[in-house]
């Protein structure tokens, strides 16, 4: 689903931003409306630090960070197409959601993260980037991949185009771990940072190593190895499967820790999403939880799953509604060089919540 932003909605976008809700911004700037540094730093003046800086002196990287965060966006609503709350970035509901404390917002903070992570990366790997390029492997040993017989004599080398994740990891690291006000906002804060840092090792820690044969007639006589990312469609999935299993907490008495809520319940991980409120059920529209509901949502009547009408229409019931619409059909390629394509209607039988 694409992110179509009214130049109004992106406003009260960043009426959103304070030094608490960073996160609130990169969404905002996903638009493809403000994809352009110089307009996100004007916008964001409540910048500081190494934001602030870096749109100063950085601003190729602030374009990337904006892709980032359009890429978590897109999936965020991927992940979430089927689910009550689909990750809406509907500008009256989407503020409600990071005031609170809750998974879905711990999956935000993550998937932003991760986004800003990839983007910047990948720019480095494209050259599209001056302040960085392909991974330094100089000082690396070489790579033994386990698709390979280990006693096969092939010599090894790193080589290549590696993507330097490290890169994008700190550029990540310093937008989105912004300075948070003390006080009360500690517990949260440290939830915030948690789900930030889970993000990024989601594409940190599943590097994949992609190797090239050389050698005469088809031998393979030398193996040239290096690192890539792993898509993010993967990364997307391994978040969500955190999502599932996410640990509530809360804040310890030192203000400074987390603890697991529940009995025999082991600490979270640094992979692990956290939370600390309930999330709300998410059936009818409520502003104040910044739930939009699901009246009107359509659903699969066969499935027993999050997608089927009786979990995701919350026991409202549904109706059947048969929609008609034109889609292109009998295309036909021309010499040279046009395709030819004519108009069919399509019948679609839809179910539709209550």
């Amino acid at each position: 689903m694409t992110v179509r932003l009214s130049r109004i909605q992106l406003a009260l976008f960043f009426i959103l931003l304070c030094p608490v809700n960073i996160i609130g911004l990169w969404w905002a700037v996903g638009s493809p409306l403000v994809m352009d540094p110089n307009s996100i730093c004007r916008k964001a003046k409540r910048l500081v630090g190494k934001q602030a800086e870096l749109c100063q002196t950085q601003p190729e990287i602030v374009s990337e960070v904006a892709k980032g965060a359009r890429l978590g966006v897109r999936e965020c609503q991927y992940q979430f197409r089927y689910r009550r709350w689909n990750c809406t970035s509907h500008n009256k509901y989407f503020g409600k959601i990071l005031q609170q404390d809750i998974r879905e917002t711990a999956f935000v903070y993550a998937i932003t993260a991760a986004g800003v992570t990839h983007a910047v990366t990948q720019a480095c790997s494209m050259g599209d980037l001056l302040l960085c390029g392909c991974e330094a492997t100089r000082n690396r040993a070489p790579p033994r991949p386990s698709s390979y017989a280990a006693g096969d004599g092939v010599k090894w080398e790193w080589g290549g185009c590696g993507d330097d994740v490290e890169f994008g990891y700190e550029k990540s690291k310093q937008f989105m771990d912004a300075k948070r006000r003390r006080g009360k906002s500690d517990i949260r804060t440290l939830i915030d940072l948690h789900n930030n840092e889970a993000g990024r090792l989601a594409v940190k820690l599943y590097m994949r190593t992609e190797c090239k044969c050389h050698g005469l007639s088809g031998s393979c006589t030398l193996r040239t190895c290096w690192k890539k990312m792993p898509h993010f469609r993967e990364v997307g999935d391994r978040l969500l499967e955190r999502f599932n299993g996410a640990s509530k907490v809360m804040g310890g008495n030192d203000g400074k820790t987390l603890i697991p809520v529940g009995q025999n319940i082991k600490p979270p991980d640094k992979q692990d999403l956290i939370y600390s409120d309930e999330s709300p059920d998410f059936c009818l529209a409520n502003r104040k939880t910044g739930s939009l509901g699901t009246r009107g949502r359509t659903c699969n009547s066969t499935a027993l799953d999050i997608s089927g009408c009786d979990l995701l229409c919350c026991q409202r019931g549904y109706k059947e509604e048969t929609v008609v619409f034109e889609e292109n059909c009998l295309c036909r390629f021309h010499w040279c060089c046009v395709v030819q394509c004519k108009k069919c209607s399509v019948r679609k039988d839809l179910s539709v919540c209550h």
